[in-house]
């Protein structure tokens, strides 16, 4: 099969045949106007890369929002925690007095151990849930304000292309410095 480079060039060999010289001369101009233009603008293109993980994780406004999180957080946390230790110890202490409870106490305690595990469980959801969401509200307006940093950088330094996300980057392009800076910090 035939590449539309040997498709083009055996029709403009069929067109000099045929004396159309001026036309085909134009044609192969263009083409290769047409071929040399992407080539010339991908030189010229400045391109600068971001790391947004690098940001959400060491930025002077990430952290303080980590923290504040972390403090509005810490009171339900430290209930988790007890409430985890209590259901662990009535589990041992279950375990060591199963051999001696008759057979109704022994299903209730299995049944309050089992309610207190399934209470701990949806405790534990409900406070992940909670704090993914407070998490993302803090987050979201850090990544507003960093996407306004980028912006205003690329117009100041001239930056055709920004990206956030690569497989590989080269540190001469990387502008995540800067824009933590613009962040304060």
């Amino acid at each position: 099969m035939k590449s539309q480079f040997a498709l083009k060039l055996s029709s403009i060999q069929s067109s000099i045949a045929r004396g159309n010289r001026a036309l085909v001369l134009a044609a192969a101009v263009g083409a290769m106007s047409v071929v040399a233009a992407p080539a010339v603008q991908a030189q010229a293109t400045k391109i600068g890369f971001v790391s947004t993980e690098r940001i959400l994780r060491d930025s002077k406004p990430a952290k303080a929002a980590q923290s504040k999180i972390e403090g509005e957080f810490k009171r339900r946390d430290d209930e988790l925690q007890s409430l985890a230790n209590t259901l662990r110890n009535q589990a041992q202490k279950f375990d060591k007095d199963a051999p001696v409870l008759s057979e109704s106490e022994r299903v209730k305690r299995q049944r309050q151990l089992a309610d207190l595990d399934s209470d701990l469980q949806r405790k534990r959801r409900e406070f992940q849930e909670d704090f993914n969401r407070r998490r993302n509200e803090e987050f979201s307006s850090i990544v507003e304000k960093a996407d306004a940093a980028i912006k205003k950088i690329a117009e100041q330094q001239g930056y055709d292309l920004i990206i956030q996300d690569a497989v590989t980057v080269s540190p001469k392009v990387d502008i995540t410095d800067q824009v933590m800076k613009a962040l304060g910090g």
